[in-house]
């Protein structure tokens, strides 16, 4: 038999469950889970089912699962049994690294069963913390080639609860302890109330990934599939108090060579969270400060839109994913790197702030306001910023329906004209397991702006039976204008379509799957002129042993009307089309060398374009980590060439899962831009502890501003005043 095309039509339909049960007191969360006698009173769940290589075989190794709760923790205990506990893989201690490539279990828990929702806890055998909020059924994150991915929606791994993880090697594999305290999340108190739940086990050295309640062959249950989790029936708890106080100090050692001055800086201030209910949480801040966050990469822009750069600032990014509607990374209504960051990326200070988001029944709820201040030297004028989210989820299916409404004011003298509106009403309509429709309708209120400030998109999609169908049709007005959003570009009609198709081969090829495609995506002006298009035919070929190839061509429509600029290339106004070969080459990542590289090559704006994204990784254990990247564009046009490469390294040592070391160092050839983000951290818990940041820029080329060397020392501590 060449190939078999699993059947998933009529095996997803009944979902695995098991009982809420509570103890009088908790296991001790050492790791050991056979030998804690509190264990052996809860029932283990069945068997786990692969995903991948043999999709619907059970797992090749045994697990136990056993959940419990007390009246204010949730436990999970596992035992990973393995016929060689010597070949286990860690690749990375830190929080929050991914657990793709480890031998490694998480489970992510529906709590209010609304099957698009909910969180993400996970481990390796090394006891590290992974946690992320899942919004939109992980939907979102949208990246290409020429931008980073964004944590807008889909899955936030940037979320971090208070939580405890314990494990511990044997001779019979490795085992696990989590202890989640309730006030780390959120539900509905009351009676018999049902949760959505799934376990999944990676086991690295046969590339592995099983789970409980079974999953189609090409899926996960943190991206697209929270809906076919399997239940934990009879839930039964109250909410628990939480009333947390954040305070944070610092001090800031700066030195501009440029200019031949040292600054010293003190600063303070703290954050508050308060849990009104198990479902709802409200959110302080004041003198906001992200001096831990980590830095960008940089990128070279090689067209004529703008770059999409992540927002990274952890206040930010807990429950972002309910406050995002559009189309993530192209057209974003609100795009919270607007508040505290200026148009040239200079830092806005936040005068402070709150957020009140969560769940009232079925109902999500997210308001936020924050207040900037002065800033001369960038001529920033003080601002408020305000955003209102009501989005419900229809109770059984994979439908909702919402609304949001986003502000900018300036605060001051003449400031009646000077503000921003952007309203919108969005939906989505699951029909079924299998498809679903979604869309959104917006407008905008800018003074001076009085036509065309209409934004709209209507998207189906079909996910099933290893096929994956997608059309939609987006547009923004000529005078749709979001200041506290993202538009990638502006002003365009968009038709787009894709057509996937997964093979799976049986057990007897070395070939694991391959994965043909279509993508189709037009950009039209309002006159009827087409402005771009690029038509995407691919096949990814993907081998048990995890190597991954990727042999595609694209066909590329330019139209351009007005000269711009690549770096000091001048791109005049005519018709471009061209083709080029789009190869991209992934070795196993779970060894302890691997790398990947995607490659362009090919017709470019009247010219040649080779382009290589490279990156090599070499990880010799758990404690020590390197990645090397370097991404090259060689650009021979009519008018000139182009040689533009970001080089970069980044360097990362976990002495244990909560003290660390990080390091990315960047070089960019075409601003001749160099710098150095360093940081140590010692977390005492999430969000809290001590940071040590250390940030070298030098850059020739642009401004005496960005030539400095800046220390920062800061502590947050937590106090949990309901402990």
């Amino acid at each position: 038999m060449p190939f078999i095309v699993f059947s998933q039509g009529n095996n997803f339909k009944e979902r695995p469950s098991f009982e809420y049960i509570q103890l009088e007191s908790g296991p001790v969360v050492d790791g050991d889970v056979l030998n804690d006698k509190i264990w052996d009173v809860v029932p283990q769940l069945s068997e786990m089912i692969q995903s991948k290589p043999s999709n619907g075989e059970k797992s090749s190794e045994k697990t136990q699962i056993k959940v419990a709760f007390s009246s204010s923790v949730m436990y999970v205990g596992v035992m990973c049994y393995d016929s060689d506990p010597n070949s286990l893989v860690v690749s990375d201690s830190r929080r929050d690294a991914s657990l793709d490539d480890d031998d490694s279990f998480l489970f992510i828990i529906d709590t209010y069963n609304d099957q698009q929702n909910g969180f993400l806890f996970g481990t390796n055998s090394a006891g590290m913390q992974y946690d992320a909020q899942i919004d939109n059924e992980g939907e979102g994150n949208r990246s290409s080639s020429r931008q980073q991915s964004g944590v807008i929606g889909g899955t936030n791994l940037n979320w971090d609860a208070t939580w405890v993880v314990e494990t511990k090697i044997t001779d019979e594999g490795w085992s696990a302890e989590f202890a989640i305290p309730l006030k780390s999340i959120r539900f509905g108190s009351g009676l018999n109330k049902t949760w959505g739940i799934n376990f999944q086990r990676n086991i690295s050295k046969t590339n592995e990934v099983s789970y409980w309640a079974s999953m189609p062959a090409d899926y996960n249950f943190n991206i697209k599939r929270v809906s076919l989790a399997g239940k934990l029936n009879g839930v039964s708890l109250k909410s628990p108090g939480n009333l947390k106080f954040l305070p944070y100090a610092l001090v800031k050692a700066s030195h501009n060579k440029a200019f031949k001055n040292n600054k010293f800086n003190q600063d303070y201030g703290a954050d508050l969270k308060y849990s009104i209910t198990s479902g709802l949480t409200l959110d302080l801040t004041y003198n906001t400060d992200f001096a831990q966050a980590e830095v960008d990469k940089q990128q070279v822009n090689l067209d004529r839109f703008n770059l999409f750069y992540p927002e990274k600032r952890a206040f930010f990014l807990e429950n972002a994913g309910q406050f995002s509607v559009g189309s993530p990374g192209e057209v974003d209504l609100f795009f919270s790197r607007r508040i505290g960051i200026s148009g040239n990326g200079s830092i806005v200070p936040i005068i402070g702030g709150g957020r009140l988001s969560g769940k009232v029944g079925n109902t999500n709820i997210g308001l936020l306001s924050m207040v900037t201040d002065d800033v001369d030297e960038i001529s920033v004028k003080k601002n408020s910023f305000n955003v209102a989210r009501i989005n419900h989820n229809f109770e059984n299916t994979r439908s909702s329906i919402g609304g949001i409404y986003v502000s900018r004011d300036r605060i001051g003298l003449n400031s009646v004209s000077d503000y921003n509106r952007v309203v919108a009403v969005d939906g989505v309509w699951g029909i079924g397991k299998k498809a679903k429709v979604s869309g959104f309708l917006s407008k905008s209120y800018t003074p001076g702006i009085e036509e065309d400030d209409h934004a709209f998109r209507l998207a189906a999609n079909y996910d099933w039976n290893l096929w994956r169908l997608l059309a939609s049709y987006t547009e923004i007005g000529e005078g749709f204008n979001p200041e506290v959003g993202y538009l990638e570009r502006n002003s365009f009609k968009k038709p787009q379509f894709m057509i996937w198709k997964t093979i799976r081969f049986d057990d007897s090829r070395k070939l694991l799957e391959v994965r043909p495609h279509i993508y189709s995506r037009t950009y039209w002006d309002f006159t009827g002129k087409l402005v771009s298009s690029w038509l995407h035919v691919d096949n990814h070929w993907a081998w048990r042993n995890g190597l991954e190839i990727h042999t595609g061509v694209n066909f590329t429509r330019e139209w351009v009307f007005n000269d711009f600029n690549i770096s000091d290339l001048t791109i005049n106004p005519s018709k471009y089309n061209h083709a080029e070969a789009q190869i991209v080459f992934i070795t196993n990542p779970n060894k302890k060398l691997s790398f990947n590289n995607r490659s362009f090559i090919g017709g470019y704006f009247g010219g040649y374009r080779v382009s290589n994204n490279l990156s090599f990784n070499i990880r010799p254990g758990d404690k020590f980590n390197t990645s090397i990247f370097i991404n090259s564009n060689n650009l021979r046009l009519n008018n000139g060439e182009l040689d533009a490469v970001i080089s970069g390294l980044n360097l990362s040592y976990s002495f244990n899962p909560k003290m660390f070391i990080q390091s990315l160092i960047q070089y960019n050839n075409v601003t001749n831009l160099f710098s150095v983000n360093a940081r140590y951290g010692l977390i005492r818990d999430a969000n809290s502890g001590l940071y040590v940041v250390l940030n070298i820029v030098k850059d020739d080329d642009i401004s005496d501003y960005t030539n400095y060397q800046q220390i920062t020392i800061k502590y947050t501590h937590t106090f949990d005043i309901l402990r």
